[in-house]
This record gives structure tokens, C-alpha cells and sequence, in this order.
């Protein structure tokens, strides 16, 4: 299977360029940007609901072995985004604060469920959906309409359409929600309630500028952009084969969810040094807001890795190996399938209702 995939990449037939340039035609004919948008909504939703909790997990073991100190940041994530979050130590906040002692994922499980009721399982959901889900829903949208537009413009080469598409939305989503997650680290740092959200800006702007926003960008297009493009390269790529090998021309949700996991893992392999990178420099931002620093960290990408060779040898830049594929995999599984899903629904709707009124003007 693997040797026919990669004699299928080689290949680069025009037949395949072919029938992927029509399928796209189609699938920008038969959605609207709306119905798009509604579909991304709802996979960014699920995704959110079905990855949290493990996350949580993780993020209350680690809490358990090491124990965050008073302003201490951390890294937590919903399945689509990664978040900033401050400790409090003898706060109510359920997804550091952790009694009792757990031996292990599935016995953490067992004694949240039971001792703080399964709702715990998604403690600071809705803060970071109010961001996640319109940065998705942006990307997502984005990338079909600029993979649609540049497959037409492309000719022979709209093959590599999806990498292109995909690193340019990606950078127009990352840029906007940027400033948005400083700003929301700030606040919980602060206890600043949303309604105070227009003099944080503006302090944060008074105060260091205009620019500050968007402090740690950098690091964050590093890991996102190559990401965003080999992921939805390969997941065409991946999808159109898995089509071919069943004999069929529409993917069904099995197809995506496989091609989904298979690009998935293969993008956050390759960038997880850069992931590690950014990682360390958001915490290190974090700490410093959190302690009302005016000096920040001003270390380069490069010098960021360096520092951690230095520290931890070439191995501590693909440290977390192993948690970071089993998160992502599922995330971006659930995502793209839930979201073609949407889609096909919205499409097959459209046509039955063409359908039905080409019928209504025949029978008048």
C-alpha cells in the first residue's frame, strides 16, 4: 500500500491533476462561503468537546509530579489552538488544581469523573473557544477559497495548490488571533474582566506599542505556516489516492479521517522542533506579563534553539515527541472529516434543492 502511495506521488499524472482540479471546480460551485463557514464551526466544536479532556489529563498529571508555582504559565490546548494559562495556586480552577493522586491517564479519568463531576473534563473551554472557533473557522474558509481560485490559475501546476493555499491562510489566521491570545494571557494574569477589554488594549499599546501584539508571531508562522502547508498538501494528496483505491470519485468520512491523521502526523513531526521553540517562548512571554516585566525576552528563534541544544542536547528539540502525535493526529482527524462531512451535507442539499425547483418550473 505504502510502495503504490508514493508511485502515486511520483507520478503526478495529468489525469489526476485533472480529476483534482474538477473535483475542486465543484466543490467551490456547490457550497457557499456561509455553508462553509458553518461547517468548519461545527468541526472546530467537536474537535474541542472530544480532545479538551485529554488535555486536562495531561495537563493535571503534570501539575501532580511538578507542581506549578504561583504565576507560572503553561501550555493548554482545546485540539486547535494552543493557550497561555496562568496558576493560581488555591484557585478553583480545575485543570491544575489536583487532589488526591492519580497513577496514571486512566485513573486520573476515573477520579476526576468522580470526585468534580465529568464537567471538570472541559474546564476553560468557553474562554478559549471565543478565540479558537473564529480562527478556524477563518482558516478553514480561506483556505478552500484561495485553493479553489489558485487551481484555476495554476494550469499544470495546480497539484501544489493545497501548499500554497494553505501557508497563506494559515499566516492570515495567526496573524489575526496573535494580538487576541496576549492580550487574554494578560488579562487572566490581572483578573480583568472582558469588560475591561478596551483599556488592557490600550495600555498594552501606551505601553509597549503597537508592534508588542504582536511579540512572539515569529515563532508561531515558524511552527504554523510549514505545518498549514505540508498538512493540507498531503491530505489532498492522501485523499485523492485513498478515492482511487476505493474506485470512487467523492471521499467518504472514513477516507477523510484516515488521510486527516495521516497528514496530520507527518506535518507535526516535521515541525516540532519549531514547536518546541515556540512553546518555550510563549510561556517565557506569559511569565513576564504575568510579572509586569518592562524588559522582555528578546531571544531569536535561532538563539531559543541553540539554548535548548546547549541545555538538553539536539534531543530536547523534538522533546514531547510522542504526546504531541497522539494529540494531533486525533485533532486533525476529527476536524477535517467532521468538516467535509458538513459540507457534502450542505451540497447534496443545494442539489435536491436545484433539483426541486427545476422540477416546479418544468411541471408550471
Amino acid at each position: 500500500m505504502i510502495v503504490s502511495f508514493l508511485q502515486f506521488y511520483a507520478s503526478g499524472s495529468l489525469e489526476g491533476i485533472e480529476m483534482s482540479a474538477q473535483v475542486s471546480r465543484s466543490e467551490f460551485n456547490g457550497i457557499t462561503p456561509v455553508q462553509q463557514m458553518v461547517s468548519s464551526c461545527s468541526g472546530a466544536i467537536l474537535t474541542s468537546l472530544l480532545v479538551t479532556p485529554l488535555d486536562v489529563v495531561k495537563i493535571r498529571l503534570q501539575a501532580q509530579n511538578s507542581p506549578f508555582p504561583k504565576g507560572k504559565c503553561f501550555v493548554y490546548c482545546n485540539g486547535l489552538m494552543d493557550h497561555i494559562c496562568v496558576s493560581e495556586n488555591g484557585s478553583s480552577k480545575a485543570w491544575y488544581r489536583a487532589p488526591g493522586s492519580f497513577s496514571g491517564t486512566l485513573d486520573a479519568f476515573i477520579k476526576i469523573i468522580r470526585r468534580e463531576g465529568i464537567k471538570s473534563l472541559w474546564s476553560g473551554l468557553p474562554p478559549t473557544l471565543v478565540m479558537a472557533v473564529p480562527a478556524t473557522v477563518i482558516y478553514f474558509t480561506c483556505y478552500d477559497q484561495l485553493c479553489a481560485a489558485l487551481r484555476t490559475r495554476m494550469g499544470r501546476h495546480s497539484q501544489e495548490a493545497p501548499l500554497l493555499a494553505g501557508a497563506i491562510a494559515r499566516v492570515g489566521s495567526a496573524t489575526v488571533i496573535s494580538p487576541l491570545e496576549l492580550i487574554r494571557t494578560k488579562m487572566q494574569a490581572q483578573k480583568l474582566s472582558y469588560r475591561e477589554l478596551s483599556c488592557c488594549i490600550r495600555c498594552v499599546i501606551h505601553s509597549e506599542g503597537w508592534r508588542s501584539l504582536w511579540r512572539g508571531l515569529g515563532p508561531t508562522l515558524l511552527r504554523d505556516v510549514p505545518f498549514s502547508a505540508l498538512y493540507w498538501y498531503n491530505y489532498e494528496l492522501g485523499k485523492r489516492w485513498l478515492c482511487e483505491k476505493q474506485g470512487t470519485r467523492e471521499p467518504t468520512f472514513m477516507i477523510t479521517f484516515i488521510a486527516g491523521a495521516t497528514s496530520g502526523s507527518i506535518a507535526s513531526i516535521a515541525t516540532l522542533p519549531f514547536d518546541v521553540v515556540k512553546t518555550r517562548r510563549q510561556v517565557e512571554l506569559g511569565e513576564f506579563r504575568v510579572l509586569n516585566l518592562s524588559t522582555q525576552p528578546s531571544s531569536s528563534t535561532l538563539q531559543v534553539m541553540k539554548r535548548i541544544v546547549a541545555e538538553n542536547g539536539a534531543r530536547g528539540l523534538f522533546a514531547g515527541f510522542l504526546p504531541r502525535l497522539i494529540k494531533v493526529a486525533p485533532a486533525c482527524a476529527i476536524m477535517i472529516s467532521t468538516y467535509e462531512f458538513g459540507k457534502a451535507f450542505f451540497r447534496k442539499r443545494n442539489q435536491d434543492l436545484a433539483a426541486a425547483a427545476v422540477t416546479l418550473q418544468t411541471s408550471t
